[in-house]
C-alpha cells in the first residue's frame, strides 16, 4: 500500500509533465481506493472556496479519499488564506489533497498555498520546462539513464526535428533506446534516421500531396495532423521551410548542378542532405513555387482569422494549390 501525503502541490510551466504526474496520481488514487474514494476539482469548479469545501465535507466512506484540485494558478494570496490555510492546518485524517498549477505568464501559483502545503507536511514540486539551450545537455543526461550514448550534435538533431516539448523529446528518446540498445552511441545522422518528429514527417507528406495536387491526399494529411493537435500557426512555418528548401534545390538541378555539386552546399546532414535532394529530383520547381505562394497567402489570412476559421481557409488553400 502506498504511503501518502496529506497534500500535495505541483506547478510549473511543463505542462505536459504536470499533466502525466495528475494522471499518475489519479490512477494511484483509485486503485488505492476505488473511483468513489477520488474527488475532481477543475475548470471553474477549481477553486479555494470549493476546495475548502470539499476537504472539510464529513465523508462515510471507507480508506483514504483523494480530492485533485486542478488549476490552482493565478489564485489570490488572500483566497487562500482565508478559505484554504485553515482547513489545511488541520486535515481530516485519511485525506490527501493535490493541487495541480499549470503556470504560464501571470498566472503562478500563489505563495500562500506553496507555504500551506508545506506547513501540512505534504510536497511541494516544481515542473519547469527547459529552455532551448538546455535541452541538449537535459538529453544527453536522459540518454545516459536510459543505457545509450547520444552526443552534442545529436542532441541537437532531436531538438531541431521533435521540438522542444520535453515529454516528446524523451518518447523519441526511449524508442532509439529501444532500437539501437544498450550500449549503443548515436550522433545526427542517427537521430535524423530513427527519430523524424511525426508532425515534420507528416507536413512533408502534406506538402509531396499538394505538390502532387492531390487535393484529396492534401486534406486528408492536413487534418490528420490537426486531429493529433498540431496547431496551424506550427505547421505553416514547417511546410513553407520545407518546400523553399526543396524549391531552391530543384531550382539548381534544373540548371543543370549535379546532385554531387549541390550535397556539400547544403547545411545538413548527409542523410538529410540525400533525403532532400532526391525529393527536388522527382519535383516541379514551378508547382512548388506555386505552393510557397499560396501557404505565404494563408500564413497572412490566418493572422485575422479567427480560430474557427483556420481550417476552412487551410482546406480552400489546398484546393486551390490542387487545381492550379
Amino acid at each position: 500500500m502506498a504511503a501518502f501525503k496529506p497534500a500535495y502541490l505541483i506547478h510549473g510551466d511543463d505542462h505536459g509533465r504536470i499533466g502525466e504526474r495528475r494522471a499518475r496520481l489519479r490512477a494511484l488514487a483509485e486503485r488505492e481506493s476505488g473511483a468513489g474514494g477520488v474527488e475532481v476539482l477543475e475548470g471553474d469548479d477549481a477553486t479555494p472556496q470549493a476546495a475548502a469545501a470539499a476537504l472539510s465535507a464529513m465523508t462515510f466512506a471507507l480508506g483514504r479519499r483523494f480530492v485533485i484540485v486542478d488549476g490552482a494558478q493565478g489564485w489570490k494570496d488572500a483566497e487562500v488564506t482565508e478559505h484554504l490555510v485553515p482547513v489545511l492546518k488541520d486535515p481530516l485524517p485519511a485525506t490527501t489533497v493535490a493541487f495541480f498549477a499549470r503556470e504560464d505568464g501571470r498566472a503562478k501559483v500563489p505563495a500562500a498555498l506553496v507555504k500551506a502545503v508545506e506547513k501540512a507536511g505534504g510536497d511541494v514540486a516544481a515542473e519547469t520546462a527547459k529552455k532551448g539551450r538546455e535541452l541538449p545537455r537535459w538529453l544527453r543526461g536522459e540518454a545516459g539513464r536510459l543505457g545509450i550514448e547520444l552526443d552534442d550534435a545529436g542532441a541537437r538533431a532531436l531538438v531541431a526535428q521533435v521540438g522542444d516539448r520535453q515529454q516528446r523529446l524523451l518518447r523519441e528518446l526511449e524508442k532509439l533506446a529501444l532500437e539501437h540498445g544498450e550500449g549503443a552511441r548515436l550522433g545526427a545522422e542517427e537521430v535524423e534516421a530513427a527519430a523524424a518528429h511525426s508532425s515534420e514527417r507528416q507536413v512533408w507528406g502534406l506538402v509531396d500531396a499538394l505538390v502532387a495536387r492531390e487535393g484529396a491526399a492534401a486534406t486528408r494529411a492536413y487534418l490528420g495532423l490537426r486531429g493529433q493537435g498540431e496547431a496551424l500557426q506550427r505547421l505553416l512555418p514547417l511546410a513553407v521551410r520545407r518546400v523553399r528548401d526543396v524549391l531552391s534545390i530543384a531550382e539548381r538541378l534544373r540548371i543543370g548542378e549535379t546532385a554531387q555539386q549541390v550535397k556539400p552546399t547544403l547545411r545538413m546532414s548527409p542523410y538529410a542532405a540525400d533525403r532532400r535532394i532526391a525529393e527536388a529530383g522527382r519535383s516541379d520547381p514551378d508547382a512548388l513555387r506555386a505552393a510557397v505562394e499560396a501557404l505565404a497567402d494563408l500564413e497572412v489570412s490566418t493572422r485575422s482569422h479567427p480560430a474557427p476559421q483556420e481550417d476552412t481557409a487551410a482546406v480552400r488553400t489546398i484546393l486551390r494549390i490542387a487545381t492550379s
